[in-house]
């Protein structure tokens, strides 16, 4: 799990990053929390899903935002790190342009960073959003959602209502052209203190299901 250091829009940006020698092979970017909260690369649950796409044989990158860690840069509203998260996929495309697959994984903060980020980006075919603020952040962007994806959020989240958080799947839900699978995970709350095998186990299953679908062409 190599440190890597590679240039962002407002200076050096620090990540790890797990290579893979298949050209074809599928690349994942993980995107981190809020980084006024404490929120970087290390988060356990950002960690977990770096190591879930590893062990499916995916190119993974989590990187820290601006101003966190050894990234340079101060935090910027979410406009300057949605630029940061674009200059990680470039990275990563740099290192594998043939990659066979493209998928965004954020948790929190980094979920409404990774779903614009998708809104940009046509290569992204799958996201995974875990606990997305829905009643922080405006995601009335997502018109149209152009890819299928997974949410998943904790009943007992006082950060993020899960109201707020089903008003956004609901309102995915009616588009056409597009699955969102939404995944509630009982008693958990933002940090999913007790919850983390439970969230490795949604989001494992859900990767090899669309692979699987993939594979045989549907």
């Amino acid at each position: 799990m190599p440190e890597v250091i590679f240039n962002g829009p407002d200076g050096r940006l620090e990540g790890r990053y797990h290579h893979v020698e298949d050209e074809t092979a599928p690349i994942a970017l993980i995107l981190h929390p809020h980084p006024l909260y404490g929120g970087n690369m290390n988060n356990r649950l950002v960690y977990n899903l770096f190591q879930l796409f590893k062990a499916r044989g995916f190119a993974v990158l989590r990187f820290n935002f601006r101003g966190v860690g050894r990234s340079q840069g101060e935090f910027d509203q979410g406009v300057g790190e949605l630029s940061d998260a674009a200059s990680a996929l470039d990275w990563m495309q740099q290192i594998k342009p043939d990659a066979g697959a493209c998928w965004i994984a954020g948790f929190s903060f980094g979920a409404w960073i990774g779903m614009q980020l998708l809104m940009r980006r046509p290569e992204v075919e799958g996201f995974i959003s875990v606990s997305p603020p829905a009643n922080m952040f405006d995601f009335s962007f997502l018109a149209p959602c152009p890819s299928s994806g997974l949410i998943i959020h904790g009943t007992d989240d006082d950060l993020v209502p899960e109201p707020d958080v089903r008003k956004l799947v609901d309102k995915l839900k009616s588009q056409k052209g597009i699955v969102i699978d939404y995944e509630k995970i009982e008693g958990a709350s933002h940090f999913y203190e007790n919850e983390l095998d439970e969230v490795d186990g949604l989001v494992g299953r859900y990767v090899d299901g669309r692979r699987s679908e993939a594979e045989a062409g549907g």
